[in-house]
């Protein structure tokens, strides 16, 4: 849910029908901010809600006025209603509480499929290492890693001297996987993610903000993975998480330090040194 110059997204569709609905003025047409357009979730680039809502100033008369959306809209994007709101109505900034949900293949949690370079190495570590090896890995692995492996380069790190197979896809990942999500395994991921509930400074989660700015101070209300569906054969864990707000990548770096924890790449008390400053 955004603009992307030169792509089609759901955000632009939506625009252009509420112009062709009689909603939005000829010369408003394209420039959301003359009819103070917002959205409750802006979504990346790619990557779609299942649900939105959206407000701003539209031209809703005569009846019929969902029915006129729909009509120049693509049948993949539907408008459901309308409600008359206050004039100081954002649904951005009056949005309470957004929820997302993550479908990860059972087969990632398993500890001995996908090892990289970073698992292995941090594996041979304590976790302050592993803090150290992240950050060189989010500078692009060009300063030196040192107390992991003795002295050395990221760039000069061979793989094949620990016997990692980098050869293997997701597919044959899975297949040779017998990695089970079974009551045990459940019971462990959850309490892992139950660690980012709360109110907690996410500076680390995300990019560009710094420790102390405020807009880093962030509150998840649940987060959750119970359900495992099948998807072409492939298991998927469905992960929710309920929160006021997110940052941006702020989700997928939750996900990714959870997935850590639970293949023994990262201790659990890793959780508690990404919220220190």
């Amino acid at each position: 849910m955004q603009r992307n110059p030169g792509a089609k997204t759901i955000e632009g569709e939506l625009e252009e029908a509420l112009f062709r609905a009689g909603a939005v003025t000829e010369i408003d047409r394209g420039k959301p901010k003359q009819y103070d357009f917002t959205r409750c979730a802006r979504t990346d680039k790619g990557v779609s809600a299942v649900g939105q809502v959206v407000s701003g100033r539209f031209h809703v008369d005569p009846p019929g006025f969902v029915d006129r959306l729909n009509a120049n809209l693509p049948d993949q994007i539907r408008v459901f209603g309308y409600r008359r709101v206050p004039e100081k109505f954002s649904s951005k900034k009056f949005c309470d509480r957004r929820r997302y949900v993550y479908l990860l293949p059972v087969f990632a949690l398993d500890p001995f499929t996908h090892r990289d370079r970073e698992a292995v190495m941090a594996s041979l570590g304590s976790g302050e290492e592993y803090v150290k090896c992240f950050e060189c890995s989010e500078r692009g692995r060009k300063n030196k890693i040192t107390g992991v492996v003795g002295k050395l380069k990221g760039d000069s790190f061979d793989a094949k001297s620990l016997d990692v197979r980098s050869d293997i896809t997701s597919n044959n990942s899975c297949a040779l996987s017998k990695f089970c999500y079974g009551e045990e395994e459940k019971e462990r991921f959850n309490r892992i993610l139950s660690y980012y509930v709360g109110s907690y400074n996410f500076h680390n989660f995300t990019t560009r903000i710094k420790a102390d700015d405020p807009a880093a101070n962030r509150s998840i209300i649940s987060f959750t993975a119970n359900t495992v569906i099948s998807l072409d054969g492939i298991d998927f864990i469905k992960c929710e998480v309920l929160g006021q707000s997110f940052m941006l990548h702020q989700i997928r770096k939750m996900m990714g330090l959870a997935v850590a924890i639970m293949r023994n790449c990262a201790p659990e008390s890793l959780i508690d040194t990404a919220f220190s400053k």
